[in-house]
Formats: C-alpha cells, structure tokens, sequence
C-alpha cells in the first residue's frame, strides 16, 4: 500500500512539474514574439525610399501635402535615397542641415547621394538610330555633335512615337558641357557602373518608314535593323552578364519591334500601351508606359473658363476601327445629333493638325476612345489643351501612374457604360462648373509632365520617364541577382550563357 501510495504521489508530482515546465516555456516563447514583432516595427526598418517625396503629393493630393506628418517620419531625398532612423530612446538626433527649400540636404552617412540614374548607352551604327534621320557620321564617332547642329526629327504623326529620339538626345547632352540640362539621368562609359544599359535603336521611326517591302528586297529595311540589333545585342557582354533583364529597349509605336520582341523579352520595353503584347512579354510590373508626344499646339496663357469654351464634347479623328475600337462607331451614332457635341471624322490632312488644336481649345471636354489600341494621342492633345479628357478605354495604362492620380484631371468611363443610349452625355452635362473648374486647372499643373523637349527640363516627360525607369531598378536588381545564382560556375561547357527561352503561351 505504501508503494501504491509514493507511486502515485510521485505521479502528481511529475505531472505537475511537466505542467509548470510547459507554462513557462509558452510564456518565454511568447515573450519572445513580442520583442521580434516591436523590432520588425520600428522606424529603422522603413524603406523611405520607397515612400512618395511629400512635394510629390501637391500633385498627389489635390495639391494639400498637410497629409505627411514629418515628425513621424522625415523624407527621403530623391527617388532612391534611403534614411536611416535611429530608435535608440537614449540617444540624441542632431538636426539636420536643410537647403533653402527646407528638405534635408543630402548626407552620404545618412542617405544615398547617387540620385541620378546612371545609363550605359550601346555605340550602335549610326544606321540605327540618328541615320534613320538621313544623318551622317563624321570620321570616327556615331554620334551627331549636339553642340554644332541638332538632327531634326521628321513632323507630323511620325512625332507621336518619337520619344527615342527624345532620351537619346538627353543621354548625349549629359556629356557635352554648358547644355543646360536636368541630371535625372546620366550616361556612363563603364557598363559595370550603370543602373540600366540602353539600346538606342529609332524603332518606332525605322517602322514608319521603312517597314515595307520594296521590289527589290527580299525583306524590308526594317526587318534587316532588327535582326542585326538582336544579334549585336544578345552578343554583348551586358547582356549575357543579366540576360538582357537590365536593358531597355524602346518600341513606342504599337507595330515597331515585331520581329525582334520574343528575342528581346527579358529586357524592360518603353511603351505606348500593352495592346499588342502577350503578357508574358511585357506588362506593367516589367516596362514602362511613356506618354505620345503631342501633336497639337500647347495652349499657351490660357485664360479660358467653362463658359468661353462652347463645345461640351469633341472628338475628331478616325471613327471605324477593328479590334477594341468598335466603341466609337458606337458613339458616333449615339452622339453625332446632340446640341454642342463635335463628333466627326478627322486626319491631319487639310489644315487638321490646325482645325483639332482650335477645336480641342474650344471645347470642356474631350473624347479619348480606344482604337487599334487601347492608348491614343488623342489623350495627350487633350491635356496639352487643357480640355478635360473623357476617356473610354478599359484596358488603357497610363504613364507614371504611381505616381499621379488621373482621376483628378481626368473622367473615366467603363465602354460598357459608354454605349448605353444617353448615359455619356448625361454624366457629362452633370459636370458642374466647379468640377470643371478644377480638373481644368488641375491640367495646366500636369501638362509639363507630358512635354518633350530638347534641351530637357525639370519635370518634363524626359526627365519623367527616366525617373519611371528609376522605380524599377530595384526590382531589375533582384531579378538579375536571381539570375546570376547559377551563372558564375554553372555555365556551359562552351562558356556563354545559355540562350534566353521565349516564354511558354506569350501568345
């Protein structure tokens, strides 16, 4: 019985500690999640850079920038400066030197100073890019002398997709000095340095014109350009060394790069929209969206209001198209009979350029329907004319998006909504004065960030695409770090980098 006895108050005894043992180490392993989770918290662990520049959201938000709390946390400086916060309760933050601006200067302990995106630009033959404009080198170099006389680009529509001619123009300013210039982005000798290597290749210009067939070719000059740029590029070493995940290749017009664009996927595109393109081969998370260099006159010192704009609603261009455009036969039908509505055919033959700058200054609103495509100039005659775009196009990206809210100078309308019998007109004579108002002025702050220039200014759509490219350079870096895990020692037997498969189901 004593044996009983001992034996089963050993048994309590035993249970007991096995309890308490379990108790505390639940309450040290709780304890300890709580210091991981008040860690991960802190301020020190906050990429700023990655937070928008509080001057940013005067465009942002309604031009109120009382939303930033700077004594929670103090901004970055430029779009890929990092601050570092100190959380050390005990320790003293000295105050930091301001300019005359009142943002923190840059610090090279306390911020990344490298704010200007750092470009290596191919020496392609001249037959790529500046000898599409009938130019011709002079001895040795590739390049034009900016400083004796500036190529000209060809006018008319060939303009809307000219933006390779624009960032190219800006590369080559940054090494001459005394052109005044903004720094967004500088070219670089030294591959090894640069953020992105950039493949100066007119592709939407050799597709304009020279995509067709003459009789006595066997394949147009365009598609010659093409094969030659993927065999020069794919042979670099800055390709094989990323797999073409750090190159940009520009291919604005909708047609340009379609023989070269499964060969060049990895490579970040600049693009009009994504109309043409599988997912697999470009995307918003991989390329950039640039806006058309409009065609129609800007509308300087404009002192227009709602009511000395007597057109409600314009729209003049092309009204049958194929694909997604099916919406403005549509439309023509729906709208072509309301009072103070324009809706008629139009090209730039005949004085049209002259006919849709006077027509889109006189008017409060103006229609940007999907065509071909899902992106047009139309928009961004729009903006250059301070008339308030209505755009129908549900597949349409739009440039810098992450950056600036389009819905404040801007009405969006589903193409489903759109064809429903009266219901474009009425949301748009629902539009009160004030509204108006306030897109209209919201316009004339936007509109710099659609201007191509040369030389480029600060702000301008230059300087906004190459900030755009900026942005994703962090994700070009992991994705080149990733493809380089197995790179260095598992390459093949011969060497060279295993060729780029084009992706499965791109069409």
């Amino acid at each position: 019985m004593a044996e009983k006895h001992s034996s089963s108050s050993l048994g309590i005894i035993s249970r007991k500690s096995m309890f308490c043992l379990f108790s505390f180490v639940s309450a040290l392993f709780t304890l300890s999640w709580f210091f991981v989770v008040r860690s991960t918290v802190s301020a020190g662990f906050i990429d700023l850079s990655l937070l928008p520049h509080p001057k940013l959201n005067s465009v942002i938000d309604n031009g109120n920038s009382a939303s930033w709390n700077r004594s929670d946390v103090e901004p970055s400086i430029g779009n890929r400066a990092r601050a570092i916060l100190v959380d050390n309760e005990g320790d003293e933050e000295k105050p930091q030197e301001k300019d005359d601006l009142g943002d923190v200067k840059c610090n090279s302990f306390v911020n990344n100073c490298n704010q200007v995106l750092k470009v290596f630009m191919y020496d392609l033959p001249s037959e790529f890019h500046f000898g599409l404009l009938g130019w011709k080198p002079q001895g040795a170099s590739v390049w034009p002398d900016l400083r004796a006389k500036v190529p000209a680009y060809p006018g008319g529509l060939n303009l809307q997709h000219s933006i390779e001619y624009w960032l190219t123009m800006d590369l080559l300013a940054s090494e001459i000095p005394g052109i005044p210039r903004v720094g967004s982005a500088v070219r670089v000798q030294n591959s090894s340095e640069a953020d992105v290597i950039f493949v100066p290749f007119f592709s939407s210009l050799s597709y304009n014109r020279y995509s067709k067939v003459n009789p006595h070719q066997k394949k147009s000059r365009n598609k010659s350009l093409q094969e030659k740029l993927v065999n020069f590029v794919t042979s670099q070493k800055e390709w094989k060394r990323s797999g073409g995940r750090d190159h940009i290749i520009l291919a604005h017009h909708p047609n340009s790069m379609l023989n070269a664009r499964m060969k060049l996927w990895t490579a970040m595109f600049i693009l009009a929209d994504f109309g043409r393109y599988s997912p697999k081969i470009a995307n918003v998370g991989k390329d950039v969206i640039a806006p058309y260099k409009h065609i129609i006159k800007s509308y300087g010192n404009d002192s227009s209001s709602f009511d000395s704009r007597p057109t409600l609603l314009y729209f003049q261009g092309a009204i049958y198209r194929k694909d997604g455009g099916f919406a403005r036969q549509e439309l023509f039908y729906l709208l072509k009979d309301e009072k103070d509505v324009h809706f008629q055919f139009g090209s730039v033959q005949k004085d049209g350029m002259n006919k849709a700058s006077r027509g889109m200054h006189s008017s409060k609103f103006c229609l940007n329907i999907a065509g071909d495509t899902p992106s047009s100039n139309r928009l961004f005659d729009a903006i250059a004319s301070h008339c308030v775009p209505v755009i129908i196009s549900d597949d349409i990206e739009l440039p810098y998006e992450d950056v600036l809210d389009y819905s404040e100078f801007c009405i969006f309308v589903r193409t489903s909504d759109a064809v429903r019998e009266k219901f474009l007109i009425n949301l748009v004579r629902s539009i009160k004065k004030d509204d108006w108002t306030r897109m209209w002025q919201k316009l004339k702050e936007v509109e710099n960030f659609f201007e191509f220039q040369y030389p480029s200014k600060e702000g301008d759509a230059v300087q906004m695409i190459w900030k755009a490219v900026a942005r994703k350079v962090p994700a070009i870096r992991l994705k080149v770090n990733k493809f380089r895990r197995f790179s260095r020692f598992g390459t093949p037997k011969d060497g060279v980098l295993r060729k780029i498969p084009s992706p499965s189901n791109f069409w």
